[in-house]
């Protein structure tokens, strides 16, 4: 719900960040690895309760992340290289990669600390998978029907409630006020399935 707005907000941040680091030997690719690798540290970090530590590292991997797609472009533009579908491919699976892990490294720090439950964030990695399913399954046949949605994402991007945006901030907030954790998950875990389910419906109303 949010992406959009928000992607026009931070367009001239990110393309400057995006300039400071076109650099010989940084790669998008390797900007997506590196994201990764933090996403997946900030995993680890709220396991061991390291709250604090684990929300520097998750910002930092979604900043990351942000750039990517940004210094591809740029590059592109310039006629030195630019976005390719094996980036765009390794770029959603990192961003999933990194969701999934910081959902389970939460529920472990949470339960550990805080005796949270687990079903709450089994209900968050649930939701995810069907959105999962359902945007990647319209991105692919969207592309093969000529459907295609382009708004300079790699794949055919069905927008709802539930976008990156609110993810980020969701995922912070777990790390903010990890004693609120599976509250906050089983909000989360409503959302995202409300969005799973638009998702599906539009999705099979715009292939029809």
């Amino acid at each position: 719900m949010l992406d959009r707005p928000v992607r026009a907000l931070i367009a001239r941040p990110v393309d400057a960040l995006a300039r400071a680091v076109d650099r010989p030997g940084i790669t998008p690719d390797g900007l997506t690895l590196l994201g990764l690798a933090l996403g997946l540290g900030s995993a680890v970090a709220a396991g061991f309760q390291l709250w604090a530590l684990a929300l520097v590292l998750w910002l930092s991997s979604r900043v990351i992340d942000g750039l990517d797609g940004a210094l591809a472009r740029r590059r592109k533009a310039e006629g030195r290289g630019g976005e390719s579908e094996a980036g765009g491919f390794l770029d959603i699976t990192a961003d999933f990669a990194a969701y999934g892990a910081t959902v389970v490294g939460v529920a472990f720090g949470a339960a550990a600390a805080f005796d949270a439950p687990w079903w709450p964030f089994l209900l968050v990695l649930l939701a995810y998978y069907l959105n999962g399913a359902a945007f990647l399954a319209f991105s692919s046949i969207a592309e093969r029907t000529g459907r295609r949605i382009d708004d300079g994402r790699s794949l055919s991007f069905l927008g709802r409630i539930a976008e990156g945006t609110e993810t980020i901030i969701v995922h912070s907030l777990w790390l903010i006020v990890p004693f609120w954790a599976a509250p906050i998950a089983v909000v989360w875990a409503v959302i995202v399935a409300v969005s799973a389910v638009q998702r599906m419906v539009v999705g099979y109303r715009a292939l029809r």
